[in-house]
């Protein structure tokens, strides 16, 4: 091996039982180097190989069939890799990541390990002492892998089964993540921001404020220049004009109202950071009379009328969330066939019991609220949270993702991810669990948001410049490891990273932004990122009526009357009155006098908004009634082979409206040839939906190769469905899973 270290420029040369991998380094932007051999690793700059093992056999799905390739499993300081003997170019996915493959698996990516011993699974830890016959890797994206480990050597599968544990489940150093080893030589001439507005400097806030109209009544401060005031605090970020630079500085930021956004009637969205609950009572009293001044301040015109709300008390807490979505995940990562069909006849019970679709309803509630005080009470709303980092950021921007177009936008939404997210200081290292250092942080409080967003997105296709597959890659990113965007938990931590590489660098860290596509996808592929049948805001001299063509069909499950009672509990049943009450008769903030004001006024809200035409340009409300909240299936059902719907699914629909957009496009250009241009040449957009024969609903993360093939069940299972009429009246079988969860 020749080199200068894994900070430097080298190229090494790594003999993997014959086929050569050349580790080389480029100056392109993506930082590697393919080669076309059917069994070459791509390699990144500063990829080191620390393990492999040969003659793994892959399991292509465990079925019974033992149907599966062979092929060499290596572990690198980026990730784990399949390399299969077999490949051919022919099976490649036409909508191909260039960083992560089919087979790769980034380190941050893997959930959990487990080893399979004389056909009895075991979650993998520490030290072993025996090791397994069977490797069952799980992935955070969903992903699950299944290795036979029987035909390899024993000295190999120790040092593969102890160097995947090592180096992906183990506590590790912030500077041991491999975003370090390839910033070091990332290429100088980088630019991923396109059209996002990242907000790291005065420019950006001032001209957010500008565009809100929210600079008479608010102002961007400096007081953090430094990180004097707070680490946790951005370097520049508004506050009300009235609130002084020493109120900022007296308790490190906290009690500080931050101004998120400005509706158009000048109502703003404000968090606030809140003091410990424990305190001393002279700490305590203190710190009263400075809110209270505080809020007086802000209370005065020209600012509107003010409402609070904590959301520690009107939304679940971490833990409940953390707990519910790793009940709900545990649902889609199928070892076999023979699990998903034993399964599927429970499966109703089984989701509901996860509780993970009734926190999204609660949260995109609690948005609808907050929406309706600043759209028609004409309320400033101050979000307040232990950090204002976790539920606040998820609650800001879906309301602003509801209230303004612009964060329906692709450059807009990322723009609003930075704001809130990346520059808002949440702890992305920590509730991503990055560095395997503490399960008690983690928490899945981004995908939670995506999660809400997508629930928007199929509801309201054309009001969003961007898809349901740019939320999913967008989810998928969380995990790889050479974009900054998600791997700090504040500005201070990646800005003090970046600085001290000045010690032992010619120069800063050169860390790259998620949102420059061209990273992980050509051009081919970003087209499924964006939305064909987006309904792009019109022109001021357009006609009023250009927006009654997107006229919607609303179907509201949620009586405006008494519900009828019903001994059944349960999401997907009739709602009884008490879950009515419970869902509704939440109070947002501890000022409203009655808690019955807000269920019916939130009742009156939610009804006219939906008995009206939507303007996708205009304020957009989820239905949250029922079966409305649904399954964000591309996410959670792409790598399960028997959850795809053969030409069928939204992908199915969408091919065949491309269809007839190019055939009226056609049409138009015969009618009127000097109006060629007239019409979008989006149409094109998705080339690859013309080969129609071989999509299934998982496109396009998965073609029409494999095929599922329905085992033979237990006898006894068989025997609980002879009577099909009985099954149909019989209610679904409630199954906790916290025992499965050891």
């Amino acid at each position: 091996v020749h080199g200068r270290g894994i900070s430097g420029y080298r190229t090494k040369c790594v003999q993997l039982n014959g086929v050569q991998s050349i580790l080389s380094n480029t100056n392109n932007l993506e930082g590697f180097q393919g080669t076309d051999s059917k069994s070459c690793l791509l390699i990144f700059l500063c990829e080191l190989l620390l393990c492999e093992a040969s003659t793994v056999y892959k399991y292509i799905q465990e079925d019974g069939s033992n149907r599966g390739t062979y092929g060499k499993l290596v572990c690198t300081n980026f990730k784990i890799a399949f390399l299969d003997d077999s490949a051919s170019d022919d099976n490649e996915p036409q909508f191909k990541n260039k960083i992560v493959g089919e087979n790769d698996i980034t380190l941050q990516c893997v959930d959990q390990i487990y080893g399979v011993y004389d056909e009895k699974k075991k979650l993998l830890t520490g030290q072993l002492r025996k090791y397994p016959e069977k490797l069952i890797i799980y992935c955070k994206d969903l992903r699950v892998f299944n290795f036979c480990l029987r035909f390899t050597k024993e000295e190999e599968v120790k040092r593969i089964v102890s160097g995947i544990l090592h180096h992906s489940q183990t506590p590790k150093l912030l500077k041991r993540l491999f975003l370090f080893s390839y910033a070091s030589a990332a290429p100088k001439n980088t630019d991923g921001r396109n059209q996002t507005v990242m907000f790291d400097t005065l420019e950006d806030w001032r001209d957010e404020l500008e565009r809100t109209k929210g600079n008479v009544k608010y102002k961007v401060v400096t007081t953090n220049e430094g990180y004097r005031v707070s680490e946790k605090l951005p370097l520049y970020f508004v506050v009300p004009i009235c609130v002084s630079e020493e109120s900022i500085l007296k308790y490190e930021g906290r009690g500080i109202p931050i101004w998120c956004w400005s509706c158009h009637n000048g109502a703003a969205l404000l968090k606030m950071s809140a003091f410990p609950k424990e305190q001393d009572d002279i700490a305590s009293q203190t710190q009263k009379a400075f809110l209270d001044g505080i809020y007086k301040t802000i209370s005065k015109p020209p600012y509107e009328l003010l409402k609070m709300d904590d959301l520690s008390s009107s939304l679940p807490s971490l833990q409940d969330i953390q707990t519910a979505y790793t009940k709900f995940k545990q649902l889609f990562l199928i070892d076999n066939s023979t699990d998903f069909w034993a399964t599927d006849v429970k499966w109703f019970s089984l989701l509901e019991s996860t509780n993970w679709l009734e926190i999204i309803r609660r949260v995109l509630k609690k948005a609808i609220e907050v929406a309706e005080c600043l759209e028609r009470q004409q309320t400033n709303v101050l979000l307040i949270e232990e950090s204002a980092t976790d539920l606040c950021c998820v609650i800001s921007s879906l309301v602003q993702v509801m209230m303004d177009s612009y964060s329906r936008t692709k450059s807009g939404f990322q723009s609003l991810i930075q704001k809130e997210w990346v520059i808002g200081g949440h702890g992305f290292l920590d509730r991503c669990n990055h560095l395997h250092k503490s399960d008690k942080e983690e928490a899945p409080v981004f995908l939670l948001l995506l999660n809400c967003v997508w629930q928007l997105v199929q509801q309201y296709p054309p009001a969003f410049e961007f898809t349901e597959t740019y939320l999913t890659v967008l989810s998928d990113s969380l995990y790889v490891p050479i974009f900054s965007t998600f791997f700090f938990n504040s500005q201070h931590q990646k800005d003090t990273s970046s600085g001290e590489s000045l010690k032992t660098q010619s120069g800063p860290f050169r860390f790259l932004t998620v949102w420059d596509w061209s990273v992980q996808f050509d051009p081919k592929a970003q087209a499924f990122l964006n939305n064909p049948f987006y309904a792009e805001k019109p022109k001021p001299d357009k006609s009023q009526r250009k927006t009654a063509r997107f006229k919607h069909q609303r179907q509201l499950s949620l009586p405006l009357t008494q519900a009828k009672t019903s001994m059944k509990r349960g999401f997907f049943r009739e709602e009884t009155d008490h879950l009515i009450k419970n869902i509704l008769g939440k109070r947002i903030g501890k000022f409203i006098n009655s808690s019955d004001e807000l269920p019916n006024s939130f009742r009156e809200f939610y009804d006219s908004w939906h008995s009206k035409p939507v303007d996708y340009h205009g304020l957009l409300l989820p239905r949250i009634d029922g079966p409305e909240i649904k399954v964000w299936a591309q996410r959670y059902l792409r790598w399960i082979p028997e959850a795809q719907l053969h030409g069928g699914g939204t992908i199915a629909t969408t091919a065949k409206i491309l269809d007839l957009m190019e055939e009226v496009q056609s049409l138009q250009e015969k009618m009127d040839e000097q109006h060629s241009q007239a019409v979008s040449g989006d149409v094109h957009s998705v080339p690859m939906l013309r080969n129609s024969a071989r999509l299934s609903s998982l496109f396009p993360f998965a073609l029409l190769q494999r095929q599922s093939i329905k085992p033979a069940l237990p006898t006894s299972t068989w025997k609980d469905l002879e009577d099909e009429d009985d099954l149909v009246k019989r209610d679904d079988e409630f199954v906790d899973l916290s025992s499965d969860m050891s």
